[in-house]
């Protein structure tokens, strides 16, 4: 892994495959580290032709720490703006999407697939608004498109979403096993052992609570981007479950209605899962995420 100075901070970044193969960056969700894109699913798309990116976003994982604000004043915020109050906050998705252009800049890859899940394809999609000489593709996986109050979590995954992690490291992989848990869908078994590793190795490597908080914040003052996406020409791709707890698929529906044709994906019985090939609904991602690039490379 590699460190990257982009818009002003140090990014952490690593790549698979080739730097002359068109590249992909993909852009993780709400305190998701950079292993959450799985290795093996990252050598794949890597297999098949493509130059993959992943990174931590900012105030997580292994990239720069924002600091500066005590987690009871990020708490008073995140309650004011659940009351309809204006705050300012540390940085928002558009800061995000700002880190990762800069990334593909420090990079010298002048156009990229951006794909994100989850938090990650809110900024997915505000890059291709901002950015869209840098977009090959926009990917959107498990988002919507910004309006929070139209999309909102059920009241048992909120909860569970707000709930403070634990500090020790046993407690906490049970709690993030408990929490994948819910949101997984009750369209395939739940994979126990690979959720508690993927826990287990963000710990290890950093575990950074506030960050999280701080994320959330940039979620919470999210612009509406449907007006936005709407003058979109960007070749678009929404994937979505049916059994999504987090973000509903009206969400996803919203997306893809937005962007002039776009593709919607609609996997039955999946929730808001993290990347693994050992799961039949990400080996079906996969393959979507191949042929939507791979029809840029066939014109």
């Amino acid at each position: 892994m590699a460190k990257a100075e982009s818009n002003g901070i140090d990014i952490e970044y690593e790549t698979f495959g080739e730097p002359s193969s068109p590249a992909i960056l993909l852009i993780a969700g709400l305190g998701i580290q950079l292993i959450a894109w799985d290795s093996e699913f990252c050598k794949k798309i890597a297999d098949n032709g493509y130059y993959v990116i992943r990174f931590d976003n900012r105030d997580i994982g292994l990239s720069q720490k924002c600091n500066g604000m005590s987690m009871q004043e990020i708490m008073q915020k995140m309650f004011a703006l659940f009351m309809g109050k204006a705050e300012p906050v540390p940085y928002t998705i558009d800061d995000m999407a700002d880190d990762a252009a800069g990334l593909l800049d420090f990079l010298n890859i002048k156009k990229a697939h951006i794909c994100g899940i989850s938090m990650g394809g809110f900024i997915a999609q505000t890059f291709a608004i901002k950015y869209p000489d840098k977009t090959l593709s926009l990917i959107s996986i498990y988002s919507h498109s910004g309006e929070n109050r139209a999309f909102q979590p059920t009241q048992e995954a909120m909860e569970a979403m707000l709930a403070p992690a634990p500090f020790e490291r046993e407690s906490y992989i049970e709690h993030m096993a408990k929490f994948f848990r819910l949101a997984h869908g009750n369209g395939l078994e739940f994979d126990d052992e690979f959720h508690k590793n993927l826990a287990a190795q963000s710990y290890d490597r950093s575990f950074y609570p506030d960050g999280i908080a701080r994320q959330y914040l940039a979620i919470l003052t999210q612009k509406d981007r449907t007006s936005f996406l709407k003058t979109l020409k960007i070749p678009s791709l929404i994937i979505h479950g049916d059994d999504d707890p987090l973000v509903p698929l009206s969400g996803g529906q919203a997306t893809a209605d937005a962007i002039p044709e776009s593709e919607l994906k609609i996997i039955k019985g999946m929730g808001h899962t993290m990347p693994n090939l050992k799961n039949m609904w990400w080996s079906e991602i996969l393959e979507e995420m191949l042929k939507h690039q791979n029809r840029l490379l066939n014109k």
